[in-house]
């Protein structure tokens, strides 16, 4: 599913995978953040890492009542205090997305699936 952008030019359709792969990017420039985990869950107790290419499957975009949701989840470095670094993302992200694509974000939810040494 896309979403439709209305300009004095005409019409802009931006797809769901642009939307995540502009809020993984955002999200990695965040200190305390090891990577993206995927939202398929944990494999024996330990979430799964993705790479770069793989960045979109870690973020979740939701159509809740005409508003935007977006779920990223994600996995934390050792050491960093949690709420701190799921704030951080959460202004980032919508930060990034209200002004690179001026898209109205209702909510960026965190979910925290691993803590790991960053290298």
């Amino acid at each position: 599913m896309s979403l439709q952008l209305q300009s004095e030019l005409g019409s802009v359709y931006v797809s769901d995978h642009c939307i995540s792969l502009l809020a993984g990017s955002a999200a990695l420039d965040c200190y305390g953040l090891v990577g993206m985990a995927s939202r398929k869950g944990l494999k024996d107790g330990i979430a799964e890492l993705l790479g770069r290419e793989n960045m979109s499957r870690g973020v979740e975009i939701r159509r809740e009542n005409g508003k935007l949701h977006i779920d990223l989840y994600i996995i934390v470095s050792y050491g960093t205090k949690i709420s701190e670094v799921a704030h951080n993302i959460q202004s980032k992200v919508e930060y990034v997305l209200n002004n690179v694509i001026g898209l109205q974000v209702d909510g960026v939810h965190i979910f925290v699936q691993d803590v790991r040494v960053s290298r």
